[in-house]
């Protein structure tokens, strides 16, 4: 399946997206998400744990590397890898959770945790576009074709390809 590409004029329409997503979520997932600074990423994140029903505040996992939550019934996760310089550092954390196969991972900096991370099912790049946002959405495997596939039947993203 080939990739998504998805207009994003604004916040809301990047909120828009998480919930989408979220809608057409019925597996575990591990998500890498990238792009620049500021491009979006952690308003996605979110988005998509606020519309999988997290409660509680969604916290920037910027400093923490890592924060979980029980999103529904399955257990998330969420990280921020932009401080780590080596891969090495994620021993610490106890990343086995992740490994969970109904676990959402979601995964900012992605590049920066090479070799400890789990294999990706779905790859999200944000860029900026004009005053907005450009995100594409890559399978990575079949789980992320399948989660593709829902997403492209409940909705028609502009631009998708």
């Amino acid at each position: 399946m080939a990739e998504q590409q998805w207009v994003l004029a604004d916040e809301d329409a990047t909120r828009a997206l998480g919930a989408q997503l979220a809608g057409a979520l019925d597996e575990g997932l591990v998500v890498y998400l990238r792009g620049e600074l500021g491009a979006g990423k952690t308003s996605f994140a979110r988005a998509l744990l606020a519309a999988l029903g997290v409660g509680e505040r969604i916290k920037s996992p910027t400093y923490s590397l890592v924060e979980g939550y029980q999103a529904g019934s399955r257990p998330a996760w969420h990280l921020d890898l932009y401080r780590i310089a080596d891969p090495g550092e994620l021993e610490w954390l106890g990343l086995d959770a992740l490994a969970d196969p109904d676990a959402l991972v979601l995964v900012e900096w992605p590049e920066r945790g090479a070799g400890a991370l789990p294999a990706a099912d779905l790859e999200l790049e944000f860029a900026y576009q004009g005053l907005g946002r450009s995100a594409w959405l890559r399978p990575r495997s079949g789980r992320g074709e399948r989660l593709l596939g829902r997403l492209r039947s409940n909705t028609a993203p502009a631009g998708s390809r």
